[in-house]
């Protein structure tokens, strides 16, 4: 397990927030995993997920005393975004802002480099 830097990729304090509350009602550690699949109508998509603890080869990001983990792999594709939680008309959900994805769809899921 490597810690990585600001850079790579960015945790806002909204997402931390949201994590902390999600894993406080559910007693579980507030450690929110990022990954990356094949799929969506794209060709990848971002998958978000509750982890029990860093497996080694994650890659770690703390803000505000939650870790977003990124597998090795997955981090390859999203090298420099943010990992933000958007509440508003639209409905509530993780979003990532990725500057490696050269298209998207609509709903933010999925994405095409």
């Amino acid at each position: 397990m490597a810690t990585v830097t600001e850079p790579d990729i960015a945790l806002t304090a909204s997402a931390a927030a949201r994590v902390a509350a999600i894993a406080a009602k559910q007693a579980k550690p507030a450690i929110l995993r990022l990954s990356v699949e094949g799929g969506g109508c794209s060709g990848f998509q971002y998958k978000f997920g509750m982890a029990d603890a860093p497996a080694d080869d994650d890659l770690v990001v703390e803000k505000d005393g939650v870790r977003l983990v990124v597998d090795s792999i997955s981090l390859d594709l999203v090298r420099g975004s943010q990992v933000d939680f958007v509440d508003n008309l639209g409905g509530a959900h993780f979003a990532v802002t990725n500057p490696q994805a050269a298209s998207g769809c609509g709903c933010g899921t999925s994405f095409s480099i």
